[in-house]
């Protein structure tokens, strides 16, 4: 009798699906059992649209391999391709179990050249387009669950070590991605009681974006273990989207070749209470005082 497989019977979409990290997770979902709605709008690094389908590429693989899965090709930075998204799942599969929110690209520039379009069209296409299908999966999910018919549903959002730490060069998409970890923290609370679980990774493998901000230590090996493959980020990923990761929600994991890191955010530190307001230099004082007794930060990342 064989086993059954972690994600069996699931309808799971993947955005961002059409080649690296979105494709390696899209894959090992179906492997898994999964039914998926590969969803890729087919741009280059910096946002324009390509003339390729690369989610009809991805969706053809899985189905070769004996799998189930369709492409969308719409604008997830839209509410009205976030809605088709979702209506997709449900008028292809009648459900939907699982959201990856994956899609994304750069715009390099140091902060004093970064241009307010560039600023923009990271921050649309990360952290609008992880907030617009997310808003449409938990309307569907909450829709569900007062009807009686619980979800046992699963977001698995992506940031990033640069939204963890800063990466210099990298000033809007470090500040989408720590954005997209706190909209997953607010998601987590807000939908646990329909059933809904919400998590984030920050995954380092090799893409398309990372093959060229990082290009020595993105490298292929010659030999051996390949760190950097994007498909050692995807066990996680499918876990986390699998009924398997039942009451784990509102966690941020990273995850990069053979290890798998739960990253612990913001608390508080030392701390001083005067009872009364502080003058500027008490402040001052009191400020390097409890720096002195406070963890030192992770360096940011490209920090000279």
């Amino acid at each position: 009798m064989s086993a059954r497989l972690l994600c069996e019977g699931r309808v799971v979409i993947v955005t961002g699906a059409g080649r690296g990290l979105g494709r390696a997770h899209a894959l090992a979902y179906a492997a898994e059992g999964a039914r998926l709605v590969v969803n890729d709008l087919g741009v280059g690094l910096d946002g324009v649209p390509a003339a390729d389908s690369p989610a009809r590429r991805v969706a053809e693989e899985i189905r070769a391999a004996g799998g189930e899965a369709v492409a969308h090709g719409g604008d997830i930075a839209t509410a009205e391709g976030a809605a088709s998204l979702v209506r997709a799942a449900l008028d292809t599969y009648g459900r939907l179990d699982t959201l990856v929110n994956n899609a994304g690209f750069l715009r390099d520039r140091m902060l004093v050249n970064l241009d307010e379009d560039d600023w923009d069209a990271v921050m649309r296409v990360h952290l609008k387009g992880h907030f617009l299908p997310l808003r449409q999966a938990a309307a569907h999910w909450r829709a569900e669950a007062k009807a009686g018919r619980a979800p046992d549903a699963r977001v698995v959002n992506t940031s990033s070590g640069a939204g963890l730490l800063g990466s210099v060069g990298q000033g809007n998409y470090s500040a989408a991605k720590a954005g997209i970890v706190a909209l997953t923290l607010v998601a987590a609370a807000e939908m646990e009681r329909h059933g809904v679980q919400v998590n984030a990774i920050a995954p380092a493998a090799r893409t398309r974006m990372t093959e060229r901000t990082f290009a020595d230590t993105m490298a292929a090996p010659g030999s051996g273990f390949d760190a950097m493959d994007p498909g050692n980020v995807s066990p996680l990923v499918v876990w986390l989207g699998s009924a398997a990761s039942a009451g784990v929600t509102g966690r941020v994991f990273e995850t990069e070749g053979g290890r798998i890191t739960v990253m612990e955010g913001w608390r508080p530190g030392p701390s001083i209470d005067k009872g009364a307001r502080w003058t500027p230099a008490e402040a001052g004082e009191t400020a390097r005082e409890l720096l002195t007794r406070a963890e030192t930060p992770g360096a940011v990342y490209g920090a000279r």
